[in-house]
């Protein structure tokens, strides 16, 4: 017995591309999301050039055809575990969790089987076999604090759409800071020679618009605790626009240095406040600074 699959394809005539321009490339021009992209270079003959199964990379010209599918990721699978989840506020529309630093937030290669979205499906199954994850505020895997997930399409669209999630941040960073400080600086993303986007950013006039308020909370020898909010939240805002003035933050190996007095970025997400979509009520959350990230400044706040 032979079973055929049936992929359905969209053709795409290249018209007008750039000098060695790459088929990724070429698709972000026109419009197509990352997710999409990323779901296409996932599994080998999901992409072809002129008939003939291609990877992103290779280079095209006026009046090939590229091929792509259309249905790469029908659904997210994410696999459940056990997780203690500290719960800080839930409804039967919202529910918020505290993340600790270290956890990953989502799937990815080297935390495939745990991570928060697994430990949020486990809990979530028992209340719901049909649930999806909708995860509206995500933290990088060092960053602890307040993770928002909506439990269905209509309330994720809110968050999504209407940007109406206040958050605030506790960092501690290297040197002094006595005054608050307004940072105004684009941040754009980095590609490899393929064109792909790689983790780190850095400040670019030709980067997205990006604004972070800085205020310092206490000092001690040579680190300064600050309370920061943002305008934009871009990936990993914080973080480069701190270490763009000289100031990065404590243990953030990306942007700054290695720690030996914290094993993470001492960052934290720990004030929430947002309208809720149903209720029109005010919602304030807050969690404590994370316990390492206070022994920084002396333990004392």
């Amino acid at each position: 017995m032979v079973i055929i699959l049936y992929m359905e394809f969209k053709d795409i005539k290249v018209e007008k591309s750039q000098r060695r321009q790459t088929i990724y490339l070429y698709l972000k021009s026109l419009g197509y999301s990352e997710n999409y992209l990323k779901n296409l270079r996932k599994e080998y003959g999901y992409i072809k050039k002129n008939g003939n199964i291609c990877f992103m990379n290779e280079y095209i010209s006026d009046g090939d055809i590229i091929s792509v599918y259309t249905n790469p990721n029908p659904r997210t699978c994410i696999i459940p575990c056990i997780i203690p989840l500290d719960i800080v506020y839930e409804d039967e529309y919202i529910l918020v969790v505290n993340k600790p630093s270290g956890l990953a937030t989502m799937p990815t290669k080297s935390h495939f089987t745990y991570n928060l979205s697994g430990g949020i499906m486990a809990y979530m199954q028992q209340k719901d076999s049909g649930f999806v994850l909708r995860i509206v505020n995500r933290l990088d895997k060092d960053t602890a604090g307040l993770v928002l997930v909506a439990k269905n399409s209509l309330i994720a669209n809110y968050f999504n759409e209407n940007d109406k999630i206040a958050k605030t941040y506790y960092a501690v960073c290297e040197g002094i800071i006595d005054k608050n400080l307004i940072i105004d600086k684009n941040i754009d993303t980095l590609k490899n020679e393929y064109g792909y986007n790689i983790q780190k950013r850095v400040i670019s006039k030709h980067g997205k618009k990006a604004i972070t308020y800085v205020e310092p909370i206490k000092t001690f020898k040579n680190k300064t605790l600050l309370k920061i909010t943002l305008k934009h939240g871009r990936t990993h805002q914080i973080r480069v626009h701190m270490a763009s003035i000289s100031h990065p933050l404590i243990g953030d190996e990306l942007y700054g240095q290695k720690s030996n007095e914290i094993s993470h970025t001492a960052l934290a997400c720990s004030e929430m406040t947002f309208i809720h979509p149903i209720t029109n009520n005010t919602i304030n959350l807050k969690v404590n600074i994370p316990q390492d990230m206070i022994t920084l400044i002396g333990n004392k706040i």
